[in-house]
């Protein structure tokens, strides 16, 4: 039997929040360091997330992504690269706790560039930005968010790096079921209310996506978190 809508949001919640002590241990550990490969850090990173919850599953392909493959949006394999001395590098993880899925995304800075900096700092000011428009509007459309992430992130002096700036979650699977069709995003082309009914009658839940690039520099960041509670 699903569960009810306050045990789906707490439960959603409850991954999140296991998703946040995740990330605080990798900082912790100094996983993400120099002289490292990004595909031997996502695997320490899968070990942690065993470790310190059992967690063996992942609903999407886990990601670390360094320096110019930073600019590359998620459907991108690009060959495994080792983490400079002076870099931008982003996780995106979607492991799943109890049946429930997170979807988490930070950006670690390595040394001291200014630009580098600001653009990890960007990050959580446009998200929580976004995040206030979309609870200023009952009617929001995944057109209309999209477009007010991409004039935040003009206005802070970067450009979006993917083609959508989130997506649907809940309940392991719901990519294999709604993977494919645009409603299942923030994207230009998705003209439904955010707010709504998915097609088992449940509310439907987003994760909002910021992916900010710099392309005459070469590099970008991530950060990504639930949009509709917390």
């Amino acid at each position: 039997m699903a569960d009810d809508e306050p045990t789906r949001a707490a439960r959603l919640m409850d991954a999140q929040a296991k998703a946040v002590r995740l990330f605080a241990e990798i900082e912790q550990r100094g996983l993400v360091a120099p002289g490292e490969g990004e595909r031997a850090v996502s695997d320490r990173i899968r070990d942690l997330a065993n470790e310190m919850f059992g967690t063996t599953r992942h609903w999407h392909k886990r990601i670390v992504r360094s320096g110019p493959n930073t600019l590359l949006p998620y459907r991108e394999n690009p060959p495994d690269r080792v983490i400079g001395t002076d870099d931008i590098v982003f996780a995106d993880l979607g492991p799943i706790f109890e049946e429930y899925e997170a979807d988490f995304g930070r950006t670690f800075v390595l040394g001291e560039d200014p630009v580098k900096r600001r653009l990890r700092d960007d990050l959580p000011t446009v998200f929580d930005a976004g995040k206030r428009f979309f609870e200023s509007d009952p009617e929001i459309t995944g057109k209309r968010l999209h477009a007010e992430v991409e004039r935040l992130a003009a206005e802070a002096g970067w450009e979006l790096g993917g083609w959508h700036a989130g997506h649907l979650v809940g309940e392991f699977p719901h990519e294999t079921i709604d993977g494919a069709h645009v409603e299942s995003y923030i994207t230009p082309d998705n003209d439904t209310p955010l707010r709504r009914a998915d097609k088992a009658g449940r509310r439907c839940h987003w994760i909002l996506e910021i992916h900010l690039v710099d392309r005459e520099r070469e590099f970008g960041g991530f950060y990504e978190e639930l949009l509709t509670l917390g």
